[in-house]
């Protein structure tokens, strides 16, 4: 099969959409398929199969909110964009941004199966807006706008959950042709003996693996920690990187008595880590699947999710005390301190969530990813 993938967004693996992108990359050229990649990222200029469109210029307002969020966006080349499609079996868009409308009008025209992921909420945009990520009307028009650019021209869509195609067909007030098909954790996510450091031998550990941006809320979770009976003890880690880096540092510096180890890891770094941590919690308001958090499950980590109803993580939970109200630090504070105060509870529900993480198995996923896409090819020829 030969499939084109386009990659509007790609850059560096900080983000979900790119780390799904890289692994459905990675494993189609694995199965044997002929895979073309068309994205904006200048340093894979030359790779063989990627096709590098040039990159536009959103105006100084816009170009600031991006650079700050690590994000290059491709600006449309028709050129460029059918030497990649041409002869595809199978077009496949990552995300329903700028390029996509005129991308999937010319991948139409040449008679080629459409599909595309969908990997980011509304409130994935209108977050960076300043009073917008709680604004109905402006999460809806951002729905009709990502079903304009693509959606409603696509044969197939992959939705990574249940929670976000169900979303997303109510905004839009009909069904598509969707397949729900978890992104998947690669498989060196797993219980391994993981010593604690030395300095964090007496503290009870707490992981949140996201990007420092708003909608993940580390400020919630912060002040949970500010308020919990065992302050002095909680030594909090935070996986990732975003515009929100600065102010996430300055508030642990001020209020927390260990403030928070921050830091971008390589995969083995961060298998580590989830291993020697005590609990996971994932505080997020915003939220399509977080791997992250299927992450730290698949390494025996219980985790504390919000119960949020724009969050499809809260799914993951398998009891009561493993949610907390979204944005109630009090909440989250007892959920915490109940758990530093039941080890055994905790003991056991690890090995319930070890039990339900093989579900998410990447491998599995991707198989599933193939055969969505090979459906729509044999429709094309049927």
């Amino acid at each position: 099969m030969k499939v084109t993938i386009v990659c509007e967004v790609l850059g560096k693996a900080n983000n979900g959409t790119t780390v799904a992108a890289l692994n459905l990359i990675r494993s189609l050229k694995e199965k044997g398929h002929d895979v073309k990649v068309i994205c904006p990222d200048a340093d894979r200029e030359g790779l063989e199969g990627y096709y590098i469109l040039p990159v536009t210029n959103m105006g100084s307002f816009i170009n600031d909110i991006l650079e700050k969020n690590h994000v290059t966006l491709a600006k449309y080349d028709e050129k460029i964009i059918y030497d990649a499609i041409k002869d595809a079996d199978v077009v496949h868009f990552m995300v329903p941004l700028f390029i996509a409308r005129r991308a999937t009008k010319l991948a139409a025209s040449l008679g080629k199966p459409i599909t595309a992921g969908f990997h980011a909420q509304a409130e994935n945009l209108t977050a960076h807006i300043v009073g917008l990520m709680g604004n109905h009307l402006a999460n809806h028009l951002t729905y009709e706008w990502y079903d304009k650019n693509l959606f409603c021209r696509a044969n197939a869509i992959h939705y990574p959950t249940q929670f976000i195609r169900d979303v997303f067909e109510k905004e839009v007030h009909r069904k598509t042709n969707g397949y729900v098909i978890s992104n998947g954790v690669c498989k060196d996510f797993k219980p391994l003996p993981s010593e604690k450091p030395e300095q964090y031998k007496d503290k009870f550990c707490i992981l949140f693996t996201g990007r420092l941006s708003k909608e993940k809320s580390h400020i919630v979770l912060m002040k949970a920690v500010r308020k919990s009976k065992y302050a002095d003890r909680i030594q909090l880690f935070f996986a990732g990187n975003g515009p929100l880096l600065e102010r996430i540092k300055a508030y642990g510096e001020k209020h927390l008595k260990n403030p928070p180890v921050i830091g971008f890891y390589s995969r083995e770094e961060l298998v580590k880590i989830i291993n020697f941590c005590d609990l996971y919690c994932h505080p997020a308001e915003i939220e399509i699947e977080a791997i992250a958090c299927l992450e730290a499950i698949s390494c025996g980590l219980v985790p504390v999710i919000a119960n949020s109803p724009r969050c499809a993580t809260k799914a993951f939970a398998l009891d009561e005390k493993c949610l907390f109200n979204v944005n109630d630090s009090d909440d989250l504070a007892k959920k915490i301190d109940y758990f530093i105060e039941h080890p055994e509870e905790k003991a056991a529900l690890r090995e319930r969530y070890l039990s339900e993480s093989v579900t998410f198995d990447q491998e599995h996923c991707m198989d599933m990813m193939e055969q969505m896409l090979l459906e729509q090819t044999k429709k094309k020829d049927a």
